[in-house]
């Protein structure tokens, strides 16, 4: 059995698919973000703001690496791990990786709703958006396999989500 592990852009639903997936599955549901808050006793901004970006990569991957080497279960890493060199090369051998597909507006209409997310302050945030896709989807696509998320499908995506680890990841 290997881990689940969601990647896609900030917004897209990786962290609700996530925890309904870990409900279907059985099993914990494991959010990099949460887990450096918690650790950090920070939000995430405010590390990005004291510690750097390059620093919270660093946190994240450890993060995401602590989490591999636990027993399997649905790993959401930020949505800036993936574009990390080597990131999803090396969890491939622990984890089934699923990049979970938004369309651009809505993952800045859901990005807009949550927590502030240092990559994306300021105005035009659709445009924001898009420049993080087009840098990042390359690595996305790097995933086993893809799920398309939309606000009314969320229970759908994380049904797929779990089905494609029973096919995929020995669930």
């Amino acid at each position: 059995m290997r881990h689940i592990l969601l990647v896609g852009l900030p917004g897209s639903g990786k962290s609700v698919i996530g925890a309904h997936a870990a409900e279907l599955l059985r099993t914990t549901c494991t959010d990099t973000d949460a887990v450096l808050v918690r650790r950090l006793q920070m939000p995430i901004m405010r590390i990005f703001g004291e510690l750097g970006e390059s620093r919270f990569r660093e946190l994240e991957r450890e993060a995401v690496a602590a989490a591999l080497a636990e027993p399997p279960g649905v790993l959401v890493p930020g949505g800036g791990w993936a574009a990390q060199p080597g990131a999803i090369e090396a969890a491939k051998a622990a984890a089934f990786i699923i990049y979970v597909k938004a369309q651009v507006a809505d993952a800045a209409a859901w990005a807009a709703e949550g927590e502030v997310r240092p990559l994306l302050m300021g105005p035009n945030l659709p445009d924001r958006m898009q420049a993080l896709l087009e840098e990042r989807e390359p690595f996305y696509l790097r995933a086993h396999a893809e799920v398309f998320n939309q606000r009314q499908t969320v229970a759908s995506a994380a049904a797929e989500v779990a089905r494609l680890a029973q096919a995929h990841a020995g669930w």
